[in-house]
């Protein structure tokens, strides 16, 4: 992760690069799409269908793996689930594997009608603390919300996965967060 810079008085948070950190907030749409039996891909776009990020995968593998790219084709992301732990997830820059891991995202214990994300980077020494935290709320009210510490960084809506990005968020890492959210469920 770069260093923080300041957007209008807010560090910027950046793990894709400082190119995917935009000075105003940017709402997302996530689409998820399975192809046949074994192939799923996701489109990440605006509210005007401007096309951001893509994602694909398949199932037939032993670990998912799902690539983010940008609207060129260029990976990003790799998000790798842990076959053997489950529902824990590896996030590496690029398409590589090995020595380029940013974060891991887990599934928090179970929570009747919520799914709770804990999001730890690599450097974090305490296991016990998370760095960010994903929620979306299924009852009553259909909500995704991703959080540093208290401060609230993307929130939307659930049924149709649209999120709000605040200014200074790396927007492909809440596109990520959000694919690993949709896997979870």
């Amino acid at each position: 992760m770069a260093v923080p810079q300041m957007v209008y008085g807010v560090p910027m948070i950046s793990f894709a690069g400082d190119g995917f950190c935009l000075p105003y907030p940017l709402d997302l749409i996530v689409n998820r799409k399975q192809h046949g039996l074994s192939n799923i891909h996701y489109q990440v776009s605006d509210g005007k269908g401007n096309l951001y990020l893509l994602a694909d995968g398949s199932y037939t593998t032993l670990f998912r793996k799902r690539v983010l790219r940008n609207s060129a084709g260029f990976p990003i992301l790799t998000i790798r689930e842990k076959a053997i732990t489950g529902k824990k997830w590896m996030v590496h820059r690029g398409e590589s594997s090995e020595k380029s891991q940013l974060f891991t995202v887990q599934r928090s214990r179970f929570q009747p009608m919520k799914t709770r994300l804990e999001v730890f980077l690599v450097g974090n020494i305490d296991k016990d603390i998370s760095n960010f935290t994903v929620v979306g709320s299924n009852y009553p009210s259909q909500y995704i919300r991703v959080y540093k510490g208290d401060t609230i960084l993307a929130e939307g809506k659930k049924e149709s996965f649209r999120v709000s990005v605040h200014s200074g968020v790396d927007y492909a890492f809440i596109a990520a967060l959000i694919i690993i959210l949709v896997e979870c469920e």
